[in-house]
């Protein structure tokens, strides 16, 4: 063998009794080896380095020399056995096939039987690791401290849409199969036929925007593993995401006082919900901030967050009524909530408040427009507060780059995905700069249309 197979003596490991355990070292590779223990153990002063055997001269009361030199030559007989039968059975991890079945008390006649069975659980574990989903499990598992808890699940809901696939077309799904075909194949499926709950409803297909947040992370997802170097580069260039604009709302100041001076003495378990939604369009958190926030994140009447989803700090000055509303109501904790519950409890006080106006939205489904017509209350949820906060900041003229600071933008791109304003209210915008634009006008001068500017 040019690998060797050689007992040694640890004498670096003395027991209480002054003797070194003596291991069986298999070299299968020329950088990695394996220690087996053998179970016998002598003084080290005993053992002859250069000859590979126990002294003939070894105090009887440590065994007999002789018998235990034959009891190594014959473990290591067994070793050799191993490592054929690992050639013969073709496993390419000689090392941890012969570390799992080698025992002293190996025996020869089960040596088959055994070597079978692990080799079997090899082959599994191999083929495991090869599984897409064993890899899903194993990248969430590199995120899980660095992304925020509503990432994870979007992950979670990603690996799920993949199984479900898997399960609804009858072929099992491996990186080889992620072509053009795989990913036609699964939009189709996500538009059309995938079955989900939403509350008590079943409803089949899901929306163009989840469906492309889908296909952005299972892209990140393969993009991963190919970095990682577990899989060969797959190309990508057809995995489109695709999208739409969002259907969102977002309240006006003068909708945000109106909530904030409802009445909601009938119902005062909806107060702190109340108050929440509203300290939340006064700061433009996230629910997973505004519902985390301690007594000492505010600092000089300014608050001082991490954000949970992009790790990032912000500094977010406070308006008289959102520091009233932290002092005052929240000055001892926030309550602990839920998203779902947070959002069903401000579509009452949206309806308490008298935000009734129809409002439609439609999203496309396959190459069909849905439109929904309901209540603008209806259509409050708790990113509702941080959309409303950017809007306004918009329509406000504070500068976008501040209002990225504040939101914790990254991108202007993702920022403005965020303004809700209507046409109206954009023409006015534009009427304003134009104020400001020193009133330039159009004037009829002998008979010529010219630009003129007002002193």
């Amino acid at each position: 063998m040019l690998l060797p197979i050689k007992p040694i003596c640890r004498s670096n490991r003395i027991k209480k009794d002054g003797t070194a355990p003596i291991f069986l070292q298999y070299c299968y590779s020329r950088t990695k080896r394996t220690l087996l223990s053998t179970g016998i153990a002598v003084p080290p002063e005993y053992w002859q380095k250069k000859q590979l055997r126990i002294s003939p001269q070894l105090p009887p009361q440590f065994g007999n020399a002789s018998k235990l030199n034959d009891e190594l030559l014959r473990q290591k007989r067994l070793v050799e056995d191993l490592v054929a039968e690992a050639d013969k059975k073709q496993i390419e991890d000689k090392g941890a096939f012969v570390k799992k079945m080698f025992t002293p008390t190996l025996d020869l006649q089960s040596l088959n039987e055994r070597a079978t069975l692990v080799a079997k659980q090899e082959v599994a574990k191999k083929e495991a690791k090869q599984d897409i989903y064993y890899h899903f499990d194993e990248y969430i598992k590199t995120k899980e401290r660095k992304v925020s808890k509503a990432t994870l699940t979007v992950y979670g809901n990603v690996k799920a849409h993949l199984q479900a696939f898997e399960k609804y077309r009858q072929e099992k799904i491996s990186f080889a199969s992620f072509d053009f075909n795989f990913y036609h194949d699964f939009i189709d499926y996500l538009t059309f036929e995938h079955v989900h709950m939403r509350r008590q409803e079943v409803l089949t297909g899901l929306k163009l925007n989840t469906i492309g947040k889908t296909i952005k992370h299972l892209r990140g997802f393969i993009k991963d593993r190919v970095k990682r170097k577990i899989i060969a580069p797959i190309d990508l260039t057809d995995f489109k995401i695709p999208e739409e604009e969002c259907d969102a709302i977002y309240l006006s100041h003068q909708e945000i006082a109106t909530i904030y001076q409802t009445d909601l003495s009938a119902h005062p378990h909806l107060i702190e919900y109340r108050d929440l939604f509203v300290l939340g369009c006064l700061t433009g958190l996230r629910f997973s901030d505004f519902s985390t926030l301690k007594p000492e994140d505010l600092q000089r009447d300014m608050l001082y967050k991490k954000q949970e989803k992009s790790d990032h700090w912000v500094i977010i000055p406070l308006r008289e009524e959102a520091k009233h509303i932290f002092t005052r109501q929240f000055r001892e904790r926030i309550p602990a909530l839920t998203n779902p519950e947070f959002n069903r409890h401000i579509k009452t006080i949206g309806k308490l408040a008298g935000l009734n106006r129809s409002i439609k939205f439609s999203y496309k489904k396959g190459n069909k427009s849905i439109e929904v017509i309901k209540p603008k209350y209806d259509w409050i949820t708790s990113h509702t507060a941080r959309r409303s906060f950017c809007t306004n900041e918009f329509l406000a003229s504070t500068p976008v780059e501040l209002i990225m600071k504040i939101s914790g933008h990254k991108r202007t791109k993702d920022f403005y995905k965020y303004i809700r304003i209507s046409p109206e209210e954009a023409a006015n915008k534009i009427k304003e700069l134009w104020i400001k634009r020193d009133g330039m006008r159009l004037v009829q001068e002998g008979g010529e249309v010219v630009l003129n500017k007002e002193e």
